[in-house]
């Protein structure tokens, strides 16, 4: 038996369709996850701002990773490359854990400059020493923040947060820290120290 639509089945798409809002931004919706509103509600926020800040910082990364010069570019390069991949993974995974609690991931890159607490670089072209401390200073922001984070969720009872924090943002941003700080070190290359003074 056939049936009968309001609109024609066709090809064409349905262009410049607009809706109002239908979840604001801050609030969770009811799904079943044996979690308090409240503490849905804190972990939404608190996972936004790590969002926020680890979007700052993959784009920090790619720029840095254009941007780099000198004697270690190749390395850095790709190193830089790398670690912008990973990020970006990491912020699948926050943004996801935020919509399975039933809030809204923060996306809007103009939404994210207004929540992070990562200072803003310049628009130019720092010394490539600059650039890499400035990524290790953003890295150690979102680790203060997300060793505070996992304490607090953990205390409200939401564990798949707790272990989000620690397991993927803390030993991401720990292991691309220590990465960062070797190339910071100021060693020879081919002699020792003490060789100068034979």
């Amino acid at each position: 038996m056939a049936t009968t639509s309001k609109h024609p089945v066709g090809t064409q798409p349905w262009l410049h369709q607009h809706s109002h809002e239908v979840q604001a931004f801050g609030t969770v919706r009811l799904l079943p996850l044996a979690l308090p509103r409240d503490a849905r509600l804190y972990s939404c926020q608190r996972l936004n701002r790590t969002l926020a800040d680890t979007q700052v910082l993959h784009a920090l990364y790619k720029k840095h990773h254009w941007l780099m010069r000198g004697p270690t570019f190749y390395a850095l390069h790709l190193m830089l490359d790398k670690h912008a991949g990973e990020l970006l993974q990491l912020i699948d995974t926050v943004a996801e854990r935020v919509q399975t609690l039933g809030g809204v991931a923060v996306g809007d890159p103009r939404h994210v400059a207004e929540i992070t607490r990562i200072p803003r670089s310049p628009d130019g072209v720092e010394e490539v020493p600059a650039m890499l401390s400035r990524l290790l200073e953003a890295h150690e922001t979102i680790l203060i923040d997300a060793h505070d984070a996992a304490a607090h969720v953990a205390a409200q009872g939401d564990d798949g947060t707790n272990d989000l924090l620690v397991s993927d943002v803390i030993r991401t941003c720990e292991l691309q820290a220590w990465f960062l700080a070797e190339h910071l070190v100021d060693t020879p290359l081919v002699r020792t120290a003490e060789s100068e003074h034979q």
